[in-house]
């Protein structure tokens, strides 16, 4: 069914996990909210407070991934209305550019009858971001375990464990992907390379199996939070003491500066574990906000937006409120 308007509701991702590198990624509840619909001329209006500097004219991220869908639906629609409103805070290890782009792909799609598939969705989502991660969990939920080989992705989802919670400190300075990847260093050592396989095996497999006490075993990186780790003041004493304090296991979010840690809700420890990562980074003169977190189990959902309905920031500030 095609819609003259539509909105669409994303979650934010965190992505990696610690060893699965560009491989694991889960979906978290806090979200962007996206509306799209034809239009005579094109408009871009932004709410909120996390999309400073974001384009409000063609350029605009989610404009161009819509005329991507057009195009591949063989459809023409260059004049677009747009709003946005996001609890995602940019450039800080949350996903906010894959769920611009899961929630742009697909509200296009839903504006021109769902032409495209959830797979096609993904190839393109993961074409654009160049890593599925991120992407297949925005889009899917869940926990998402997948590849990107340049050509194609696949995934599996895992359903998180009833218990699991996610604890994130997002620090008040930014941190850009390509930042993060430029220290990254080219070639690994073969040694280094069978830790990082095993460890993120094993973290799957405590994740199917809800095996949560083997997280503290698995939840360890070689490939690329060490060298991360100077980009970020405090992060070194989180991955190594956050367990001390409660912790299931600590691991940058994405390519940071965010730090998540994961706790079991019936262990009794979160307000202990939340102070450890607030007072880490306060010792070096940084402000951080911490969030408690459950993985989302939805992924992107799309809704019609009829006239007469609430507007984009009614509907967000009202589902906050909640």
């Amino acid at each position: 069914m095609r819609h003259q308007r539509v909105r669409v509701k994303v979650p934010a991702s965190t992505a990696n996990l610690g060893p699965g590198f560009d491989s694991l990624g889960m979906a978290l509840e806090i979200y962007a909210w996206i509306e799209m619909g034809f239009a005579e001329k094109t408009q871009i209006e932004l709410f909120g407070d996390n999309l400073e500097g974001v384009a409000l004219d063609k350029s605009n991220l989610i404009y161009e991934v819509a005329q991507m869908v057009f195009a591949e639906a063989g459809e023409h629609h260059p004049e677009l209305y747009i709003g946005m409103y996001s609890e995602i805070p940019l450039t800080r290890g949350l996903g906010s550019s894959a769920s611009a782009i899961v929630g742009a792909l697909s509200a296009a799609n839903a504006l021109i009858g769902g032409k495209l598939s959830a797979d096609r969705l993904f190839q393109l989502a993961s074409q654009l971001e160049k890593h599925p991660d991120n992407v297949g969990a925005s889009l899917f939920g869940g926990i998402v375990v997948a590849f990107w080989d340049g050509a194609r992705a696949e995934h599996i989802r895992l359903e998180p464990h009833l218990d699991m919670e996610v604890l994130v400190a997002i620090p008040s300075f930014q941190l850009s992907t390509e930042k993060a990847r430029h220290v990254l260093p080219q070639s690994v050592a073969l040694p280094e390379a069978v830790y990082n396989l095993s460890h993120s095996s094993l973290l799957v497999a405590s994740f199917a199996t809800g095996n949560l006490a083997m997280i503290r075993h698995a939840m360890q990186d070689r490939l690329h939070q060490p060298h991360r780790a100077a980009l970020i003041p405090g992060m070194t004493e989180i991955l190594d003491r956050a367990v001390e304090h409660g912790a299931l296991g600590a691991a940058l979010s994405g390519a940071g500066p965010t730090m998540l840690a994961l706790l079991d809700a019936r262990g009794g420890r979160r307000d202990e574990l939340e102070a450890f990562l607030r007072n880490t980074f306060v010792k070096h003169q940084i402000e951080v906000d911490t969030r408690l977190l459950r993985p989302c189990l939805t992924g992107v959902q799309v809704l019609p937006a009829e006239q007469g309905d609430c507007s984009l920031l009614e509907l967000a500030k009202g589902e906050l409120a909640v």
